[in-house]
């Protein structure tokens, strides 16, 4: 049997840790998992940040995904992050502190720093947002003690958030209104009583100031929007608004509705749509 070698060994290193963020009276360590094909050359890395509805994040969840881009000569890091009841900006110092982690090892896993993406589905899409948009901002890292570069060279947002205060527009705005919806709990942290508690539309100005799609300007790394037109969880106009702040801005971007899918459905798992997102990867980071 004749083999045709098409795709790199690949290696992991699992539940590796990033940084260490004080818990009250504890030190939570934030991990990572890392695929990293066995390849002489140094490589193009994408950072994947899970969803989970801001209230976790399983950087374990995606494998075909991950695995597929590994695939083609990316090192894939899987980062986890703060999620509720932590509130904004910890979810996005984290994501700052997954990118300085990478850019500080880039030798011991091969990486080549100048080229680094970050991609995410749902609320992971959100901080993937996030984090292109504020690539030249260090005050995101305050844990760090260094002002690191947090650039980034790609954007991949599945069915992710661009606005906090649109997420239902057109879907199911009753329960986005309510001060329990998990995007209030972002912005405004855990209540304790009903006169401290507020919906996401009673903090405009906080919720503004926690969506991506306010902090767009020109000269970012080029996007790429993916959702889905029967989402029933994250408004598909969320992709539709964001495309458009960024064209306004002159970015690249590229938006693709995927025809029937939900929010995290099986459509979202096949190979077509894999292929699409490591395509797109290769194509910016090679």
């Amino acid at each position: 049997m004749k083999v045709n070698v098409t795709v790199p060994k690949v290696n992991e290193y699992h539940d590796v840790t990033f940084s260490q963020v004080k818990e009250h009276d504890t030190i939570r360590e934030m991990r990572m998992s890392l695929l990293v094909p066995d390849t002489d050359v140094a490589k193009p890395a994408v950072i994947y940040f899970p969803g989970g509805g801001f209230t976790s994040a399983n950087y374990h969840k995606y494998i075909q995904m991950r695995t597929a881009i590994a695939q083609r000569g990316i090192v894939v890091a899987a980062a986890e992050y703060r999620a509720v009841p932590d509130a904004f900006p910890a979810i996005l110092n984290d994501g700052k502190n997954a990118l300085g982690y990478l850019r500080r090892n880039s030798k011991k896993y091969g990486i080549d720093s100048t080229r680094i993406a970050v991609m995410g589905d749902s609320a992971g899409g959100y901080l993937s947002q996030f984090v292109g948009t504020t690539a030249e901002k260090s005050e995101y890292m305050p844990d760090t003690g260094e002002v690191a570069d947090t650039t980034v060279s790609a954007v991949v947002s599945l069915y992710g958030i661009s606005d906090l205060l649109t997420i239902g527009k057109g879907i199911d705005t009753d329960f986005h209104a309510s001060p329990t919806s998990t995007e209030a709990l972002l912005v405004n942290g855990v209540s304790y009583g009903e006169d401290t508690a507020h919906a996401i539309t009673d903090v405009e100005k906080s919720a503004k100031f926690a969506s991506p799609i306010n902090h767009v300007k020109k000269g970012l790394a080029p996007f790429l929007l993916m959702h889905g037109d029967a989402d029933t969880i994250v408004s598909p106009y969320q992709a539709e608004e964001m495309e458009a702040r960024l064209k306004e801005n002159d970015v690249s971007v590229d938006r693709v509705t995927i025809e029937g899918a939900n929010h995290a459905t099986v459509e979202w798992y096949q190979p077509e749509v894999i292929k699409l997102v490591a395509d797109w990867l290769v194509e910016k980071l090679f």
